[in-house]
């Protein structure tokens, strides 16, 4: 049985979602300025530092963004008062038993987004990722041991990373040594894509997707680091959604679609293998509760991502219907769709 929360955690939930997307308008220094490549539009930022014309990315042209730009220079107006507002939401979504960041995750959480990591298309997965979705579907996770973990997963298509001609504002690795994370050598490979921290053993490591049979290390210029590449993982971050951790007076971060989430978790589930394989308990739990509570309030959204990941070959129809065939229920809610 689906838990959920309050009408009065879910307004807060978005409100906080809302002020924090304005927040990140508001800090536009420059014109905002819309340019196209690749065949799509993206907006900027442009302003001059010292005689340099710099071009920060700001997103995608949506029409939000769009809606969001052309009221960013009232938004700057009314930053103060906007923090303050964050904080009182966080507070009382933390009353109401929503799961906040403790300060090692919020930290880094925080730092990765002044940072920019994920204006320029970095996407929190994993559990960290599946934390959130308590305000974004309203369940709740508080409890649950399928909603802990000190690992923080960044995933980021190498394509985009060089497609966007912007980069993080400064060395992720020197934000990652002042906050006590440390690199984790490879014997293989002199790039690092993994960083632990020493105080309290929480890691961070960045992903990418694999177009080809390799899953290997790839480089992420517009994040400055390289990164573990995997099958499967441009299914799960081709379309993200914004969302707001808990720390502070709140974090706008990036994170995959929860159909997405859930129907990758029946993929990956049947992929672990060796020590592993305790994990893919975990992914069957977090894709039963997911696939749970968006079949009783987003069905279509739902629908069309199994079908979507069920239409693209005989490999990816092998590896869900291998998961599933371990979790009748959830066959059965998917096959009710």
């Amino acid at each position: 049985m689906i838990s959920r929360h309050s009408l009065i955690a879910n307004a807060a939930y978005h409100d906080l979602l809302q002020s924090l997307q304005d927040e990140a308008v508001s800090s536009i220094t420059g014109t905002p300025t819309r340019e196209m490549r690749t065949g799509r539009a993206y907006w900027y930022d442009v302003h001059r530092v010292g005689t340099t014309v710099r071009k920060a990315y700001i997103g995608d042209d949506t029409p939000e963004l769009s809606r969001r730009l052309e009221q960013f220079r009232d938004l700057a107006k009314d930053r103060q008062a906007r923090s303050a507002v964050r904080t009182r939401l966080v507070r009382t979504l933390r009353g109401e038993g929503m799961l906040g960041a403790d300060a090692s995750i919020g930290s880094l959480l925080q730092t990765t987004e002044r940072l920019r990591v994920y204006r320029l298309g970095g996407t929190l997965v994993g559990t960290q990722a599946f934390r959130l979705y308590e305000g974004e579907l309203g369940t709740r996770l508080s409890g649950q041991d399928l909603a802990q973990t000190g690992d923080i997963d960044i995933a980021q298509f190498e394509r985009l990373s060089f497609v966007l001609g912007d980069k993080v504002e400064s060395s992720l690795a020197d934000s990652f040594k002042a906050l006590d994370f440390a690199p984790i050598p490879s014997i293989n490979h002199r790039s690092v894509w993994r960083w632990r921290q020493t105080k309290s053993n929480t890691l961070v490591e960045f992903l990418t997707p694999s177009f080809r049979a390799e899953e290997d290390i790839r480089e992420l210029p517009a994040l400055g680091v390289a990164a573990q590449s995997l099958l499967f993982l441009n299914y799960l971050i081709a379309e993200p959604i914004k969302a707001a951790a808990l720390y502070r007076s709140g974090v706008l971060v990036q994170i995959p679609r929860p159909e997405a989430y859930a129907v990758h978790k029946l993929i990956v589930a049947n992929r672990r293998a060796g020590a592993d394989r305790l994990k893919a308990r975990k992914d069957q739990a977090q894709a039963k509760l997911l696939i749970e509570a968006l079949a009783e309030d987003r069905p279509d959204e739902l629908r069309e991502a199994y079908e979507d990941a069920l239409s693209r070959g005989p490999q990816w129809r092998a590896l869900i219907e291998a998961t599933l065939n371990r979790m009748p229920e959830t066959a059965a809610q998917l096959a009710a769709l």
